[in-house]
C-alpha cells in the first residue's frame, strides 16, 4: 500500500502479500494518541477527588499498568488473524450477534471525537481570531483527510507527532515542575481509599476505551510477526504516555484547581504571552493526533456494522461516503455540544465501559485459551459460517455478567443498591474483567477440548484456500 493513494481495505482480510511492517511501529503510535490534554484531565480525576500527588501517582501506574495488559492482548491478533478488531467479535459472538457491542463502540468514538473536538474549538478560539465552532469544523477536516488515506499515512503521520507532541509536553512538564507543586502533596500517609479506587478505575477504564481498534493497526503486520514484541511494543507506548501525561494532569489540578474548567488557558499562562499562539497550536496538534484514530475507528465500525447486514463495496466512492456519515454525525455533535457536554460524556463513557469490558475479556479468553489462536476467517465473513448467526454462549456470558455489574454500578444516571452497600466503590469494572471471561470459559468446555485440532486459514500464505479471503468485500 502506499502513503499516496487512500487505504483500499475496509474490513476484510489483509491478503499476505500486501503484509509489511515491524512491531516497533506500534509503539509511536500508541505513545502518540495519549499526547493530549484530555489525558491530563483524567489525571487530575483523583486530586479533585480528594487524593495527593504521591497516591494521585500511584493510582496512574496500577490503573494504565493493569488496563494496557488487555489492550496489548488484543494488538497481538492483528498479524494472526489479519482482520480488523471489532470483525473478529463475529468468531465469539456470532455473525449477527457481534453487532451488539459493536454500537457501543461507534458511539464511543464519535463522543470520543466531538468532546476532543471542542477542546481543539476552545483552543484555535483562544489563540485566533477564528470561531470555536470554524476551529472543530477546520481541525476535522485536516482529520477527515487523514484518516481517508488510511492505515499507512496514519502510522507515518503518527510517528511525526509522536516527536513533536513528546518534545511540546516534555517542556510543559519542566514548566510545572518550576512552577513547584506544595511538598506536602506528596506524603504517603494521607490516604484515601474511594479516591484511589476511582482513579485506578478511571485509568484502567481510559486503556480499555482502545481495546475495540487497537488491532485495525497491527492487522497489515506479517503473519510471522513475532507476539511478544507486537505485545510489548503496544503496551510500552500505551503506558509510557499514558503514566506520564496523567501524573502532569495530577501536577496541573494540584496547583491550579480549576485546571479541568479551562485546561488550554491554564497551560497557556504558564509560557510568555508571545509563545500563547504556539501553545494553542500545539493543543490543537494534539486534539488531530488523538482524533484521527477515533474517527477511523467510528469508520470502520460503521463499516463494520453496515457489512453484516449488505456487504460493502470496496471502492473510494464508498468510503468516501462512509467517512463522510461519521464525520458529519460526530462534527455536529461537537458544534452542538451543551456548556456540559464534557461531565455528560464522562458519565458516558462510563456507561460504555461497563458494556465493553465483558466484550474485550470475552475475546481474549477465546483468543488465547479457548481457540488459541486457530480461525477461519472466510466463515467469519460468512452468516452461514461455523461461527454461526449468534453464538448463544457468548451472548449468555455477556448478558449475564451486564445483570451482574447492574447493582454495582455509579453513575450520573444510575446507581445500584450495591453501591453504597460496599462503601461507595465501584466494583462493577472489576466484575466485567472477570466475570464474563470465566463463564464463557466454561461453556466453551467443548471446543477447548478440540482446541488443537480447530482449522485455520490464516497461517500459510501459499495455501490456495486464501483465494477467497483475499478477495474484496462485495466482490463475491
Amino acid at each position: 500500500m502506499s502513503t499516496k493513494s487512500p487505504e483500499l481495505r475496509f474490513v476484510e482480510f489483509i491478503p499476505h502479500s500486501e503484509r509489511h511492517g515491524r512491531p516497533a511501529s506500534q509503539f509511536p503510535l500508541w505513545f502518540s494518541v495519549n499526547m493530549m490534554v484530555l489525558t491530563t484531565l483524567t489525571g487530575g480525576i483523583g486530586v479533585l477527588a480528594g487524593l495527593n500527588m504521591f497516591w494521585s501517582l500511584v493510582a496512574i501506574v496500577c490503573g494504565n499498568f493493569l488496563g494496557a495488559l488487555f489492550v496489548a492482548g488484543h494488538s497481538v491478533q492483528g498479524p494472526k488473524l489479519g482482520i480488523p478488531q471489532m470483525i473478529q467479535s463475529r468468531a465469539q459472538f456470532g455473525f449477527y450477534g457481534a453487532a451488539i457491542p459493536l454500537l457501543a463502540v461507534l458511539v464511543m468514538y464519535i463522543g470520543y471525537f466531538a468532546s476532543n473536538s471542542v477542546i481543539a474549538g476552545d483552543a484555535i478560539q483562544s489563540g485566533t481570531p477564528i470561531d470555536k465552532n470554524w476551529g472543530i469544523l477546520l481541525s476535522g477536516l485536516v482529520i477527515l483527510v487523514i484518516t481517508y488515506y488510511g492505515h499507512d499515512v496514519i502510522h507515518k503521520v503518527e510517528r511525526w507527532f509522536a516527536v513533536i507532541l513528546g518534545l511540546g509536553f516534555l517542556v510543559l512538564t519542566v514548566a510545572v515542575l518550576q512552577y513547584g507543586i506544595p511538598g506536602e502533596s506528596w506524603n504517603p500517609g494521607d490516604f484515601n481509599v474511594n479516591a484511589f479506587l476511582l482513579l485506578v478505575a478511571a485509568t484502567a477504564t481510559w486503556q480499555l476505551t482502545f481495546a475495540p481498534y487497537v488491532a485495525d493497526y497491527s492487522r497489515y503486520l506479517p503473519v510471522n510477526t513475532s507476539g511478544r514484541q507486537t505485545f510489548f511494543f503496544t503496551y510500552s507506548g500505551l503506558v509510557v504516555s499514558t503514566t506520564w501525561l496523567m501524573t502532569l494532569g495530577a501536577m496541573l489540578t494540584t496547583a491550579f484547581p480549576d485546571f479541568g474548567d479551562r485546561p488550554s488557558e491554564t497551560i497557556a499562562a504558564l509560557f510568555p504571552d508571545a509563545l500563547s499562539p504556539a501553545v494553542y497550536i500545539f493543543i490543537v496538534l494534539g486534539v488531530i493526533a488523538t482524533n484521527v484514530f477515533n474517527l477511523y475507528g467510528a469508520f470502520m465500525s460503521l463499516t463494520t456494522i453496515v457489512d453484516t447486514f449488505k456487504r460493502v463495496k470496496t471502492s473510494l466512492s464508498a468510503r468516501a461516503v462512509l467517512f463522510l456519515i461519521v464525520f458529519v454525525v460526530a462534527t455536529l455533535v461537537a458544534v452542538l455540544a451543551s456548556s456540559n457536554f464534557m461531565s455528560f460524556f464522562g458519565n458516558l463513557l462510563i456507561v460504555l465501559g461497563y458494556m465493553l469490558f465483558p466484550w474485550t475479556t470475552i475475546n481474549l479468553v477465546d483468543f488465547f485459551f479457548i481457540r488459541k489462536g486457530r480461525y477461519v476467517v472466510a466463515d467469519i465473513f460468512a452468516p452461514n459460517g461455523r461461527y454461526g448467526r449468534f453464538n448463544a454462549r457468548a451472548l449468555a456470558a455477556y448478558l449475564v455478567t451486564i445483570l451482574v455489574e447492574i447493582p454495582f454500578m455509579s453513575t450520573a444516571f444510575f446507581t445500584g443498591f450495591m453501591f453504597e452497600a460496599v462503601g461507595g466503590i465501584d466494583y462493577a469494572w472489576i466484575i466485567a474483567l472477570i466475570l464474563p471471561g470465566i463463564i464463557y470459559f466454561v461453556l466453551m468446555r467443548d471446543t477447548r477440548r478440540m482446541a488443537d485440532e480447530l482449522e485455520t486459514d490464516t497461517i500459510s500464505p501459499d495455501d490456495e484456500s486464501h483465494d477467497e479471503l483475499t478477495t474484496p468485500v462485495g466482490a463475491v
